[in-house]
């Protein structure tokens, strides 16, 4: 299979990520984040969505969703909330905090990251400390991967990753020290950790399992996904993909929509909008040529379609992406 259809859709749908704090914690201690979605535009302006994830660096906490069972994270772990749930940090379970959505908005993003210190001696390490960053990506058009995670992912340490003990050891290094480079850097290895962690939760998948992740392992499915991927524009039919893959029209039907839950050509449409939109956003291309990239044979065509499942014509879309966004 040549393309990689999971750095397909990170790559389309511009996954981004930032450092933002250092906690320290003592003996007694909690912190809660609202939704995602009520501070998006304070932490990385211009994510449709936004995911956070702590690392703890010393001792132990408990992180849960509001209202879910909570897990214990030992020194090493990292956990994540793919689904941008409101989710509380804390010295023990069960605990609970105010959650300020407007003080986000406050924070000078140029001085990041911020220390906070909770039941903490000031100026010295807590029984626990944590790092706190975001990852944002886009949910439109069309981003199969966010839906088909879970809402709480954790990375255990020591599993045979040594590259999260190194970016373990440079979280703490950039937090004491800035240097010149250091946020950059830091992006990029939590958008890698995201990544990892993603390949992590399919390789625990059980075999009946079924999502957009499930579908890219499956023998049939997974190489039904890589054709659609590796030539969108293609005049894919169901009978051509089934003949490739190497299953009749009606069994790549039936698995593919029981896998993905969705039809193969209605799949095909949802990735060609999203395609067409990236090129909106990131080229000059006129409306006409984005069309035949994607596979339509005229500009009416494709601005039909794009409208039906982004909600607005090719060219308003593009004039709203390229509105300057705040810093």
């Amino acid at each position: 299979m040549g393309t990689d259809i999971l750095s397909d859709v990170l790559r389309s749908v511009r996954l981004r990520g930032a450092i933002y704090f250092n906690v320290s914690g003592g003996r007694t201690w909690a912190a809660e984040a609202p939704p995602a979605r009520e501070i998006a535009a304070a932490v990385i302006p211009g994510a449709e969505h936004v995911i956070e994830y702590h690392v703890v660096t010393h001792g132990a906490c408990w992180s849960a969703v509001v209202g879910e069972k909570p897990v214990r994270l030992e020194e090493g772990d990292v956990v994540l909330f793919p689904q941008g749930d409101a989710h509380v940090m804390s010295s023990a379970p069960g605990m609970r905090a105010p959650a300020d959505s407007a003080a986000f908005f406050g924070l000078p993003r140029e001085r990041r990251p911020f220390t906070i210190n909770l039941d903490a001696q000031e100026g010295g390490e807590g029984d626990t400390t944590l790092v706190c960053g975001f990852l944002g990506c886009d949910l439109h058009p069309f981003n199969p991967l966010i839906a088909t995670l879970p809402r709480l992912m954790r990375l255990r340490a020591g599993e045979g990753q040594d590259w999260i003990a190194q970016f373990l050891r440079q979280l703490v290094e950039e937090s004491r020290g800035r240097r010149p480079g250091g946020d950059a850097m830091l992006e990029r290895m939590s958008e890698m950790m995201f990544i990892d962690a993603v390949r992590r939760y399919v390789d625990g998948l059980p075999e009946d399992s079924r999502g957009w992740l499930a579908g890219m392992r499956d023998r049939y499915v997974g190489r039904a996904l890589a054709l659609m991927h590796e030539k969108p524009a293609a005049a894919w039919t169901v009978d051509e993909l089934g003949r490739q893959v190497g299953l009749s029209r009606s069994a790549l039907h039936e698995r593919f929509a029981e896998m993905i839950g969705q039809p193969p050509m209605q799949y095909l449409a949802n990735w060609r909008m999203q395609v067409g939109a990236a090129l909106l956003r990131d080229t000059n291309a006129t409306v006409a040529s984005v069309a035949q990239d994607v596979g339509y044979e005229s500009e009416a065509a494709f601005a039909k379609a794009f409208k039906r499942v982004v909600g607005k014509p090719p060219s308003a879309w593009r004039q709203q992406a390229a509105r300057p966004r705040m810093a």
